[in-house]
């Protein structure tokens, strides 16, 4: 019975993670983990700065549908 609950759990897990990643809900985690993510300052970014970031990133662009 233990062995079927630690697989359900570890199945749970891989999923929660496969479906933060698919939404992009884990997009800071990643950025911290990834190597030179400092801004021009030699900082890194706090979590609401990289979502206000993100965000400007997004919309700053030209949008054109025809």
């Amino acid at each position: 019975m233990q062995l079927v609950a630690k697989i359900a759990v570890r199945s749970m897990r891989r999923f929660w993670r496969g479906l933060r990643e698919w939404c992009g809900d884990s997009a800071y985690e990643r950025y911290l983990r990834a190597s030179g993510s400092q801004d021009a300052d030699g900082r890194k970014l706090s979590a609401k700065e990289f979502y206000l970031e993100q965000i400007n990133r997004r919309y700053s662009r030209p949008n054109r549908c025809c």
